[in-house]
């Protein structure tokens, strides 16, 4: 049997990782200022993450949700208390695109409407409703065209309070920052807007924080940045540190019902220790604040670079945006640099979005690198 190749691969394989950088089989060092798309938030094979996950599977690696999981309720209390949602609720599932997916159930169940207003260059997965909220065709396929999507330009206020006005939308879904459409911020004027038309209309605000949340930012979550409260947010990614885990938090407006949702991985034991121990380091470690510094650090020193347009993003979740095309350039730098790079559907952005912990030597070698390498 073969693998079907539905991946463009790098002629690169990582053996072994640790904090910042992974290694090939010949102990070829390289940087990761990528982070496998946002997933490695506390660093590689952190000693406390894998003294976490490690004794959880010496004890009990799996059972479904027909017991109780005891992990559970401790990694939904650590969650409610760095997030600032201590009062809301948790269901927990094992990526971003069901994250959005029952987000997306939670909204219709709650006002019984079916409309979903989505923004351009957005992307929410890749399973039914996810993908058919992603702007990108090409993953588009007859059987995912069945959804009612409305899509709007990004910064569309008159658009957006149109269609809301109409009161047949069930819930706006949208990033806290675009991650794959580029790195593109709303403004906190239009989240302030969409929240306002929401409270007016019935209509539930998701915010997929699914690549910007878990601190990358500099906050907890994006959206904190604009002071606003949505109403569902998904989370992934960087949430479990690589190993699989995803879910939704919902304000307590959200009445449960059992059967309403449901998974038989969603919120496992191995799962849970990974998402604790990453929360764990999160706070003991201060990556938020230290996201939030040498973030700042960080796009500075990019805004000086040549043939750069824009430098786009909050924290360690950046966009840089050229004026040629960056294909060759990640090559360049991942073959001659030994650097991991991101790119978007903007095919002029490089995306950044190493460890939370990365440190100021490790940017100094990248900086350097793309110097040598624009010069």
């Amino acid at each position: 049997m073969k693998l079907l190749p539905v991946y463009p691969l790098f002629d690169v394989e990582p053996v072994k990782a640790e904090g910042n950088y992974v290694f090939t089989e010949d102990g070829t060092k390289y940087l990761d200022m990528y982070g496998g798309h946002a997933v490695i938030s506390i660093g590689h094979s952190h000693p406390h993450y894998v003294h976490r996950v490690t004794d959880q599977l010496n004890k009990i690696g799996f059972y479904s949700n027909s017991v109780t999981i005891g992990i559970q309720k401790k990694l939904a209390e650590k969650l409610g208390q760095l997030s600032g949602y201590s009062d809301w609720n948790l269901f927990l599932c094992n990526s971003g695109a069901e994250a959005n997916e029952n987000a997306l159930k939670v909204a219709s169940a709650y006002n019984k409407r079916k409309k979903i207003l989505v923004f351009e260059k957005g992307f929410h997965g890749r399973t039914s409703l996810a993908v058919a909220a992603t702007d990108n065709p090409k993953i588009l396929f007859p059987v995912n065209e069945g959804a009612e999507i409305i899509r709007l330009k990004f910064e569309d206020f008159e658009g957006v309070e149109s269609v809301l006005n109409k009161k047949d939308i069930c819930c706006v879904l949208i990033e806290g920052i675009q991650g794959v459409g580029g790195i593109n911020t709303p403004t906190n004027e239009f989240l302030q807007h969409i929240r306002t038309l929401c409270d007016d209309t019935n209509t539930v605000l998701i915010l997929d924080e699914i690549q910007s949340g878990f601190g990358r930012t500099g906050k907890f979550f994006a959206h904190q940045h604009s002071g606003i409260i949505p109403d569902i947010i998904s989370m992934a990614k960087g949430m479990g540190n690589g190993f699989p885990v995803g879910g939704i938090i919902t304000h307590p407006k959200f009445e449960a019902a059992f059967g309403m949702l449901g998974t038989t991985f969603g919120g496992n034991h191995l799962a849970c220790a990974a998402s604790l121990a990453v929360l764990e380091v999160l706070e003991e470690e201060k990556l938020i604040i230290h996201a939030h510094e040498i973030g700042n650090y960080l796009i500075g020193e990019l805004t000086k670079l040549p043939k750069v347009k824009e430098v786009r993003g909050k924290g360690l979740m950046i966009g840089v945006e050229f004026d040629f095309e960056i294909a060759e350039m990640r090559k360049e730098l991942l073959y001659q640099h030994h650097i991991f790079t991101g790119s978007s559907s903007n095919k002029f952005t490089l995306r950044l979005l190493p460890s939370l912990g990365i440190g100021k030597r490790e940017l100094e070698y990248f900086l350097a690198a793309m110097k040598e390498v624009l010069s």
